[in-house]
Formats: structure tokens, sequence, C-alpha cells
């Protein structure tokens, strides 16, 4: 991985830090999922129950996005991001030691709230890098999120076999206080670069979005695609458990291994957004995401065509929200935050939509019309961004 900013100091080792904390910080929101049976029979308490404790991640991470990360310019960023690991790893280890499934959901959201450092530090990142390189570094903080992603839900899975779902908690625990140091010594000595204060950044918020084409063309139909690719995931898990596959919730899990390809995507979608421009990257990356839906649609019966089309389907919208983010993050160069976070915010609702809509539609329409469907909102998307022409895109 060879990186080459040299603005604030941000050079490679920094850039491989700050993808390593942003995946092990994302990923504190996921380990518990597979071990979901086995937490409620340790509380006394129902699967349902458990699901729903859980739920506070997703609730706490978005209002981690709105509240959270705009601090990423109101502080000094070396000060903020130690002490947000610190946080997440005293909630981790609160978790590990809840009794009752109200305290861990509880502990769920403020675990979720925290774990929206990893889009802190994709904001840091926007800040830091040089303007030339700005997509390709966005591309690898980019790539830690999306391998934090699967790697939460994956490796949650093994630890909870090994050492029980309260060892997992507290494995990430010791991690999220080790990244806590790292980041005191190893993230540049920036100053806080915002134009208003804390309050006055987030009564701007609003605002921007009127004043901001370009943010609002960037988040509806970066939802519209996170809509597709949560609709599908959640969607594809259902397909795969019912007759006539009825696989079981391993061997499921063991598809999103398909993702790996969409982190290797990240990576390079960063270099060719530098290179060639948003507007090219997001398009193609599009198109490649709605082909593999529509061959999503039809390709269970056969687990090479799936992993393949899951793994196409991946690395085509994970290359366009590299693109689509760094339109994003220059809006702002120097005060980046308050930008990314509006955006998050709309997209992780369109993401939310998704994973709603998608486990229910495979029993009202079945799979390949769910699929279609997820092809259909990718197709709008594509709409927007061909109907643009400012220079932003």
């Amino acid at each position: 991985m060879a990186f080459e900013t040299k603005q604030a100091g941000l050079g490679a080792p920094v850039v491989v830090f700050l993808a390593v904390a942003a995946a092990w910080g994302t990923s504190a929101i996921y380990p518990l999922q597979p071990a979901i049976a086995e937490v409620a029979a340790a509380l006394g308490v129902s699967v349902a129950a458990v699901g729903f404790a859980l739920a506070g991640g997703p609730l706490g991470y978005l209002a981690g996005l709105a509240l959270v990360v705009p601090l990423i310019d109101q502080m000094p960023a070396r000060r903020l991001l130690s002490v947000q690991f610190g946080a997440l790893a005293a909630m981790l280890a609160a978790s590990a030691a809840a009794g009752s499934v109200w305290l861990l959901g509880g502990a769920m959201v403020l675990i979720g709230a925290a774990s929206s450092v990893g889009a802190a530090l994709s904001s840091l990142a926007g800040r830091l890098a040089a303007p030339g390189r700005r997509a390709t570094v966005l591309g690898a903080v980019t790539a830690g999120i999306s391998a934090g992603i699967l790697a939460g839900r994956m490796v949650g899975g093994w630890l909870a076999d090994a050492v029980g779902w309260r060892g997992t908690l507290v494995t990430l625990a010791v991690g999220c206080a080790a990244l806590a140091v790292a980041a005191a010594l190893l993230i540049p000595a920036v100053a806080p670069n915002a134009s208003s204060g804390y309050l006055g950044t987030l009564r701007s918020m609003p605002g921007l979005w009127r004043r901001f084409p370009a943010l609002r063309l960037a988040a509806v139909r970066g939802a519209l695609w996170f809509f597709a690719f949560c609709a599908v995931w959640a969607g594809v898990a259902v397909a795969l458990s019912q007759p006539p596959y009825s696989l079981s919730a391993e061997r499921i899990g063991w598809y999103a291994a398909a993702g790996l390809l969409g982190i290797v995507a990240t990576r390079v979608a960063g270099a060719w957004t530098d290179r060639l421009g948003a507007r090219r990257v997001i398009l193609g990356g599009l198109a490649l995401a709605a082909a593999a839906a529509l061959m999503l649609g039809v390709a269970l019966p056969s687990m090479v065509a799936t992993v393949l089309a899951l793994a196409l389907f991946d690395a085509g919208l994970f290359a366009a929200q590299v693109a689509n983010q760094s339109t994003v993050l220059a809006l702002d160069p120097g005060a980046p935050a308050r930008f990314n976070s509006a955006y998050m915010v709309v997209y992780f609702v369109g993401g939310s939509a998704g994973t709603a809509f998608g486990a229910a539609a495979v029993t009202w329409f079945g799979w390949p019309l769910t699929a279609l469907l997820a092809a259909g909102a990718i197709g709008a998307a594509m709409v927007m961004t061909r109907a643009d022409d400012t220079a932003s895109c």
C-alpha cells in the first residue's frame, strides 16, 4: 500500500493505522449477531428480545453519525479519537458483564454511538490527505470500515465458539483500549478546524441541504444503493435459509466472504477516482452492481454463481461509495466532518430501510423479484448520476 500523503504528516504508517482502527471500531456492533441464541440462553430471554437489544447498536450508530462525528472538526483529533476508543472499550466491557437484556440493549446503544469512530476517521483522512490523493486515502480507510463490517460478523462467530459471547466482547474491549493508546501516539497533532462551534455546526447541517446540491445528490443516490445493498444481503440470508436450500446460519455466514472483493475494490476505486474523476467510477460501479443483482435473481441454485455475483455486487457498490464520498469531503476539505455526517445519516437511513425491506420482501414477493427491485434502486441512482452535470461528479 504505497501512500504518499505529506500534508499534516499523513504518511503511509498513519494511513494504515487509520484503516485498521476504522475496521476494529466499526466491527464493534456486529460480533454478537452470530451468537444471538447463546446470548438469549445466558440471559434467560427469547431470541427476539436479544434481537431488539442488538438493534440498539445501529440506532446508536445513527446517533453517533449525527452527534459525534462533527466533533472531529471541533476538538483536537488525537484527543477525541483516543477518548472515543476508550469509551468504546468501556462500553464493550460493560456489555460483557450485562446480566439483563435491558442492560445489554442500553450498552449496545452506547457502543453503536462510539463505533461511529470509523466515520470520524474517514473525515479526518479527507481533511489531512493531499488533494490529489484524497480519494486514494479515503479508499484505504473505507476498505477498513468494510472489513470491519465483514469481520465483525465472521470473526464474532468464531470467537463466540472459542471463548463465549462475553469473552468475545472482552476481546474487542482490549483491542479498543490498545487503539486508544495508539491513537494518542500515532494520529497527527492537528488543531480543530471548524468555522463555528459544535451547536452551531449541528444547527447548520440542515442548511447544507439547501446550499449544496452536490450533497443532496450524493446522499440520495448513496441511500438508494445502500438500500439495495442491505436489501440483497438481508434477503439472500432469508432465501438461503428456506427450502429448497435450508442452509444453516453458519453456512450462510460464509457467503459474507464474497465481500472480500468489495474491500479490494475500495482500494482500487480510490486511485481510479483521483485519476478519472468520481462520476465515471460511480457509473461504472453501479453498472457492475446492477448486473450482479440481476444475476443474483437466478443464481441461488449454484453456490459458485451466487458467491461470484455477491462479490461483483459488493465490488461495484463499494467502488461507487468511495467515489461518492470523495465528492462530499471535497465540498469543504478544511472541515469536512459536518458534510460527511450529513451524508452518512441519510446513507445509513437508506441501509436500515433496505435491511427491513429485504427480509420481508422475500416472503412477500420471492427472491427473484426482491433482487430485481434492488437492481431497480441501483438503476435509479445511475439515472440521477447521468442526469447531473456538475463539476463535482
